[in-house]
């Protein structure tokens, strides 16, 4: 992915004379609203799964792909849109990027059934990757120097408090106005951005940028995850061997290869392969997709499993309530976690992480039907603060082993691991929590026990996922550590949903490592 083509920082945007009088406050509450409203959006929906389950009368096995749908067509747009942006003006597509999201959210809103709500998120999953990344851009390019490092640091914090605070929202509007109540209040929200953008943000472009949009490469990596998604949906139901199975498998490998193909020849691609052989970039992109990929899963087995009457019995509020130790611990954690790095080392950290989430997660391993919702506060707050330690390392050693040049396309594979983690561990969650329960049933065992089961299998799974990511803690080896700063702070906040540039960034020339 080329530099240029990254939402993240302004080196190389050229801004014309006539369009550099952007009133950076208005930008400024317009992006940050934005950001606020998208990620808030995202992390309700899995609370509001079992609500939608019983108004349309979808499964919620089939309603998860509101949640893996969203995730996956993220991954194929969020470098692509920075890039439309550079190219046919950041401002235009930002705006387009806001009426697609206000148009999702009314087409949610008036769903009779779960697959136009699938629909709407797919929609979504594509208006939502490019506010984020044009935002950012919009915002960068609005400020200069200090101004520029204290606004993105204020949009890092509105991304994280709209992340904390979306499933204690969409469990409030439930008893408000139903579960469509979420996606008005966002619409609305949305078009005040709209508004807002369309008085106070002036256009800007990267005039030096190559007009070549590597298009082929955003579908071939949708092509590439939905078949193999789907079969790790439905492979349980077809059988694994099974046609469906294996053109599904084949339909994902080819296209895969066909990605690489693609990307070693396009002017512009936006995977640039060469950056593959950084050991410490892999390492973090994938401990990236890892914390992204369970903390997502666990909210979604935890919202149905508070709200099933045969386990908590929870309602939407509550159950909205209940997750907030986790989301609240998540984002709390992140301001210590600049100076410890710089203390301890990224690595170590990140290592530390992902132990603590990996014991979190085998604790909830160990859940009886007999549990209470005290006897899953300590698990919770250990997965939190265990994503917490390691999120924003991982994200700042992404960008910090790059020279500066390269920071954006760094930056652009770690968001784009990001939707890929959800959408993989999501799907997988749902496919075992389904079908542990589906066996359980089977075998006579009382609903309360298979639930119980289903959780517990699927949180052994997530446990060993989470171990994997002390492997890559280990693969990432040596990098420069961020000083610890307020804006490092709110990087470390925003990790879940996106990379920051921190005080590290672009601290390697020619690629080198430093520091620890």
């Amino acid at each position: 992915m080329s530099d240029r083509s990254s939402p993240v920082g302004s080196e190389g945007h050229v801004v014309t004379p006539e369009k550099s009088t952007a009133r950076a406050g208005g930008v400024l509450v317009a992006t940050c609203l934005s950001t606020f409203v998208v990620n808030a959006n995202t992390s309700a929906v899995s609370i509001l799964l079992p609500a939608i389950s019983a108004d349309t009368g979808t499964d919620v096995t089939t309603l998860q792909w509101a949640v893996t749908g969203y995730s996956l067509v993220g991954a194929a747009v969020i470098v692509t849109s920075g890039s439309l942006g550079d190219v046919f003006g950041r401002k235009r597509v930002f705006q387009f990027g806001l009426v697609l999201f206000v148009a999702s959210c009314i087409l949610i809103a008036l769903s009779s059934s779960g697959g136009a709500v699938i629909a709407g998120r797919v929609i979504q999953g594509a208006a939502g990757a490019t506010i984020l990344a044009c935002g950012l851009s919009l915002l960068s390019v609005a400020n200069k120097d200090e101004a520029q490092l204290r606004a993105v640091s204020l949009w890092g914090a509105a991304a994280a408090v709209g992340a904390a605070a979306g499933p204690l929202m969409g469990g409030a509007l439930v008893t408000v106005a139903g579960w469509q109540g979420l996606f008005w209040v966002d619409a609305v929200i949305g078009v005040v951005c709209i508004l807002i953008a369309a008085r106070v943000v002036s256009e800007s472009r990267d005039t030096t940028r190559s007009r070549a949009i590597d298009y082929a490469g955003s579908a071939l990596i949708a092509l590439t995850l939905a078949p193999l998604i789907l079969v790790l949906s439905k492979g349980g139901t077809w059988g694994w061997a099974s046609a469906a199975s294996l053109v599904c498998i084949a339909i994902g490998v080819l296209s895969g290869f066909a990605f690489v193909a693609v990307e070693r020849r396009v002017a512009v691609p936006m995977l640039d392969l060469a950056l593959l052989r950084n050991r410490i970039l892999v390492g973090s992109t994938v401990a990236i997709l890892i914390g992204a990929g369970t903390i997502n899963a666990l909210m979604y087995l935890l919202s149905l499993y508070f709200q099933d009457p045969a386990a908590l019995g929870f309602s939407t509020l509550q159950a909205g309530l209940a997750t907030l130790p986790a989301t609240l611990g998540l984002v709390a954690i992140a301001a210590a976690v600049p100076r410890l790095t710089a203390r301890l080392g990224g690595r170590q950290v990140v290592g530390l992480g992902f132990l603590i989430t990996a014991a979190g997660f085998a604790a909830l391993g160990l859940v009886k039907e007999s549990w209470g919702y005290g006897a899953f506060l300590l698990p919770l707050v250990a997965v939190a603060v265990g994503m917490g330690l390691s999120n924003g390392p991982a994200s700042s050693a992404s960008t910090a082993c790059v020279p500066a040049n390269q920071v954006g396309s760094a930056s652009g594979v770690s968001n784009m691991a990001r939707y890929v983690g959800a959408a993989v561990a999501t799907a997988l969650a749902a496919t075992i929590y389904g079908a542990v329960i589906a066996d359980r049933t089977a075998e006579g065992h009382p609903p309360p026990e298979a639930l119980a089961s289903a959780l517990a299998t699927a949180s052994w799974v997530m446990a060993v996922l989470s171990f994997a990511g002390v492997v890559m803690a280990v693969v990432m080896g040596r990098h420069q550590a961020a000083r610890g700063t307020v804006h490092d702070s709110a990087a470390a906040a925003a990790a879940t949903s996106f990379t920051l540039p921190t005080t590290a960034s672009g601290s390697a020339p020619g690629g080198a490592t430093r520091s620890r």
